[in-house]
């Protein structure tokens, strides 16, 4: 037997094909999805899917991924990763700017390249640190969202920064671009977050989560969407996505959390637009505070413009 995994497909994925919205949904690469719907391995409403049946608002999508090697025995293979770029390098850790579609390690179910993954392939060490996958890992980012992260090279850097980010003293600092105008157009979200009961890979605003706290202000307001200015004291899981969403702004170009289809094809948009801009912290080796910065990858970029066009 393999993992089971079941979720309703919102209303922003209405009538995409099931690889498309089985890898958005699940988190896997398109090809992946693929290939488990060839194997008959994805069902809608208890009927098989082919890879190219078109997906409807409210049905329940099952995928069964295939038994695989636990965590305990996922290893990292090495694999360029194009795109990603690295921002900075030292005896103590590795800044990398990573483009989206690319897990952070490797993980049950992942088919696609990963951040450990691409620096094996390149010649670098990465502590021993961490559970065997993930080894010098001290925070991620979603496959879908791009930006800045750091990973360790020694057992001193990783221990280090792994308590900072258990003891919020990392500054993280996010670009996103909203559906509507929040108001007021400065705030603190602090609203707990859990998985979602009733939706596998999915979280939700609900008591009985994790403490969670979003900051944001306002870079500019266009005719359909603003960008904002995020920063974060904690780290949840789809943390942004989430409480964006909650207030009813949801990321443009996020189905999974309610934001507007039509307008993300208008953008070009195929992911959720949301983007890690800053990483600032003290560095395990000199003490001193260190900030890092990335800019907007193509495709956010091209749909920020075609955004002001609009507007």
């Amino acid at each position: 037997m393999g993992d089971v995994r079941n979720v309703l497909v919102p209303e922003g994925l209405e009538g995409d094909r099931v690889d498309a919205a089985v890898a958005r949904l699940f988190g896997l690469s398109r090809t992946h999805a693929a290939e488990l719907a060839t194997e008959g391995l994805i069902e809608i409403d208890g009927a098989g899917a082919g890879k190219s049946t078109r997906v409807t608002a409210g049905a329940r999508i099952e995928i069964t991924l295939p038994s695989a090697p636990t965590s305990e025995t996922l290893e990292v293979v090495a694999e360029p990763v194009p795109g990603m770029r690295i921002i900075h390098d030292d005896e103590d850790i590795i800044v990398v700017d990573k483009p989206v579609g690319v897990a952070a390690h490797p993980s049950v179910g992942w088919t696609g390249p990963t951040v450990l993954g691409g620096l094996k392939a390149a010649g670098y060490r990465i502590t021993t640190s961490g559970a065997s996958e993930r080894q010098g890992i001290v925070s991620r980012l979603d496959v879908g969202t791009s930006g800045l992260m750091v990973v360790c090279k020694s057992e001193y850097g990783y221990s280090v920064l792994k308590r900072a980010f258990k003891e919020r003293t990392v500054d993280k600092t996010y670009h996103a671009l909203v559906q509507g105008l929040p108001d007021p157009h400065v705030g603190t979200i602090d609203a707990p977050i859990g998985r979602h009961p009733g939706h596998d890979y999915r979280f939700a605003v609900m008591d009985s989560g994790k403490h969670a706290v979003t900051h944001y202000e306002l870079i500019e307001a266009f005719r359909h969407a603003s960008l904002l200015d995020v920063t974060l004291e904690t780290g949840r899981t789809h943390q942004i996505r989430v409480h964006m969403a909650a207030l009813r702004h949801p990321c443009v170009g996020d189905p999974t959390y309610g934001a507007d289809p039509t307008l993300a094809r208008t953008l070009g948009l195929e992911r959720q637009w949301l983007h890690a801009m800053g990483l600032g912290f003290t560095h395990p080796g000199t003490g001193e505070h260190v900030r890092f910065e990335s800019t907007y990858p193509p495709d956010l970029q091209q749909a920020l413009d075609r955004l002001a066009d609009l507007s």
